[in-house]
């Protein structure tokens, strides 16, 4: 049982409905967390802190056992991410109906991803699905636009991470979440890499900008070092 998974048993056990306890960080699990903290007098922002961790574990009539959270992990931390790893190795030809699915999964996109460069369309979806209130760019579909999203950081884990493709100055990119990283590239967890979802290799001086969400967090700024090896990418596809 992850951290999401037990905030949302301890939701149900209260009597609020986060929905199927799946350990995911989606819409009717914050809607239930804000539901909680108005109830039990918290500052109704929907987020997981600490005055709400400690009010879930109070015990209640029908609780007589005393439960602790489990340690809040990366991918609880970055839920994002969590959903971006659980896509890994989707290929826009071999698994285009789950692919597809997966990119209208939060009510909008772009199109066949087999036909149109969908790098954006995997960020927006996987942003729009596990932090419902975060701004989008207008036309999230265009790479660069996600250089006006949430606030500009420097690299970091969960990042998501904007480079040029053509020319620094021009129109084309590609934007992905920071993985990792080693001395001359950045390791990118992104769609339309090699026509699927992976971890590519990009060249730190394609770089162009990184940014967090505003909504959330606080997120700890993460810096991962990895080995150098793999072919890397100069004009994904």
């Amino acid at each position: 049982m992850n951290f999401i998974e037990w905030v949302q048993r301890r939701l149900i056990a209260h009597g609020f409905n986060p929905g199927l306890p799946d350990g995911i960080w989606g819409r009717n699990t914050r809607a239930a967390t804000i539901e909680f903290q108005t109830a039990t007098g918290l500052i109704a922002n929907g987020t997981l802190n600490s005055a709400t961790v400690t009010a879930l574990r109070h015990e209640f009539a029908s609780d007589t056992k005393s439960k602790a959270p489990p340690e809040v992990d990366r991918m609880e931390a970055f839920p994002w991410m969590g959903l971006a790893l659980r896509k890994k190795g989707l290929h826009e030809g071999k698994n285009n109906k789950e692919l597809r699915k997966f990119l209208k999964s939060d009510g909008k996109t772009l199109g066949d991803p087999a036909q149109l460069p969908w790098c954006g369309d995997y960020v927006e979806t996987c942003i729009a699905v596990t932090l419902p209130d975060s701004p989008i760019p207008t036309n999230p579909y265009l790479a660069r636009n996600w250089l006006k999203f949430g606030h500009t950081v420097d690299p970091c884990y969960g990042a998501v991470m904007v480079f040029w493709r053509g020319k620094r100055n021009g129109f084309s990119g590609h934007v992905a979440f920071y993985y990792a990283e080693d001395d001359t590239t950045y390791h990118v967890l992104g769609g339309n890499q090699s026509n699927r979802v992976s971890v590519t290799r990009l060249k730190k001086d394609r770089f162009l900008g990184a940014r967090l969400p505003l909504v959330g967090g606080p997120y700890e700024r993460l810096r991962i070092n990895a080995d150098t090896g793999g072919e890397i990418s100069t004009n994904e596809a």
